[in-house]
């Protein structure tokens, strides 16, 4: 089934519903939508794309963004969606990787055959292309922390599947609501364009892209906002909300992922903007649709175990199985398999065989799974073997961040000819290297203590504020 039909749907169901806002303004309804949608389809089988073909967008949060999405579907083809902040030329690798047919950017200035997003063609309307569920849809390439990014194949199945389950396990829909894009359409925020046009709700795209004000203000007008935030944007909105006396009120839940959500900010988050937060895990792999912390189970403190099951990423969406390969309550590699789980990487068997195994992705990620909860540990990538011990940096960036002058932090292994790796925290903060050292001593093991810090100014992050350990390791490594 082509994704697009949904669009199709909408526009017969409920023509003259607002759909796409640019800020609180309303730009388009569902019949609108559609009818750019068919027409976009329309210009591009008239430049020769043919279902299949691959289309790359690479532009800015815009309502445009979803006419390109939905048109691209709508003529059978799939979509490229590219991070707005990649350098042009790691764009052009990824234009050659994917055998991109056409590009549809805000910035085609030099760029023979691009077709500006803001300025999208038009032809006749095409008819809805049919489309199977294991055709591509969209092809996501991973942020490349070793070596070129890999394009991982998302299908029409795929997203379906995960969009089916989130008014079941994440977040009930209905047409009343908002779905307010704080972060990139080309990330996750865009994937969660689908059950929200499911239900019929209005898609709202701020104007000034992530700006914690903003936000504030355009939800407040808008009402039944929902969201997709990293922890690092709840952060700061948290900050900006506390420093306007503003609770939030017309924000209806804030979904988060993407990183690790520390106890402390979310209990904070929780006393400010009270019970409005749920918690995804997901990979570019199975996007957006492993595990769920629902939003009864993260307000609820006073329940036995909480700061447990708040510290997880909750328990596996309707539509996967979730394992750890350990023994029970042991760490080990979190493997997934489901409808969501992607059928491999874009021409690169070699990469499909190694993440793909008996039916199973190994996501690469460290886990615990206890009474049905999956706690993450960190990165396999990213523990650090220090004098033969295992030391995961989630555990000491959580001790650090208790300390109420550290704002950010972020913990790696650097070489050390003794030890192997020592350990290495990077902070945002005005405490000293003696506080934070008596401020570890008395909350985790001795071999797990930072024997290095450094302080900067902000830690390096990419578009959907990941902080980059890839970064930090390449600047303090040495």
């Amino acid at each position: 089934m082509n994704l697009a039909v949904w669009l199709e749907r909408a526009a017969a169901r409920r023509p003259r519903a607002p759909a796409l806002h640019l800020g609180a303004t309303c730009v388009a309804d569902h019949a609108v939508w559609a009818d750019r949608a068919a027409r976009l389809a329309g210009a591009l089988a008239a430049r020769g794309v043919s279902p299949g073909d691959r289309v790359a967008i690479w532009a800015k949060n815009a309502p445009d963004y979803l006419v390109a999405l939905l048109g691209i579907w709508w003529a059978g083809a799939a979509a490229v969606p590219v991070n707005a902040r990649l350098h042009a030329a790691e764009l052009n690798w990824i234009l050659e990787n994917s055998g991109a047919a056409l590009l549809v950017t805000d910035r085609p200035e030099g760029r023979a055959g691009a077709v500006e997003i803001g300025a999208l063609p038009m032809g006749e309307p095409l008819p809805l292309v049919s489309r199977g569920s294991d055709d591509l849809a969209w092809l996501f390439y991973t942020s490349g922390t070793t070596g070129r990014p890999k394009g991982v194949c998302i299908t029409h199945g795929m997203l379906t599947a995960m969009a089916l389950a989130y008014p079941v396990d994440v977040d009930p829909l209905s047409a009343e609501d908002a779905a307010v894009y704080a972060g990139p359409m080309s990330h996750g925020a865009g994937l969660y364009a689908l059950p929200h046009l499911l239900a019929g709700a209005r898609h709202v795209v701020p104007v000034g892209g992530f700006d914690p004000a903003e936000l504030l203000r355009l939800t407040a007008e808008v009402g039944r906002a929902s969201m997709f935030l990293a922890p690092t944007m709840v952060h700061r909105l948290l900050g900006a909300a506390r420093a306007a006396g503003d609770r939030g009120d017309g924000i209806r839940t804030i979904v988060y992922g993407g990183g690790p959500m520390y106890l402390a900010d979310l209990e904070a988050a929780l006393d400010w903007f009270g019970p409005k937060f749920v918690q995804i895990y997901g990979q570019g792999e199975c996007p957006m649709a492993i595990t769920a912390l629902s939003r009864d189970e993260i307000a609820d403190r006073v329940a036995p175990g909480w700061a447990a099951r708040a510290g997880s990423v909750g328990r596996a969406q309707s539509v996967v199985e979730v394992a750890v390969e350990a023994e029970p309550g042991a760490a080990g590699e979190i493997l997934v398999r489901g409808l969501p789980v992607m059928p491999g990487y874009w021409r690169n068997p070699q990469a499909s065989a190694e993440t793909l195994r008996d039916g199973w992705l190994r996501t690469g990620d460290v886990g615990r799974l206890e009474g049905g909860y999956l706690t993450l540990v960190d990165r396999s990538k990213d523990l650090i073997i220090s004098g033969g011990h295992n030391v995961y940096p989630r555990e000491v960036e959580e001790a650090l961040l208790t300390h109420p002058d550290v704002s950010e932090a972020s913990v790696i292994g650097v070489p050390d000819a003794e030890w192997g790796e020592r350990v290495m925290a990077v902070i945002v903060g005005t405490a000293s290297e003696a506080t934070l050292d008596a401020h570890c001593r008395a909350r985790i093991a001795g071999f797990k203590l930072p024997r290095r810090y450094a302080f900067v100014e902000a830690l390096p992050k990419n578009a959907y504020g990941k902080v980059l350990k890839t970064d930090l390791r390449a600047r303090f490594g040495a």
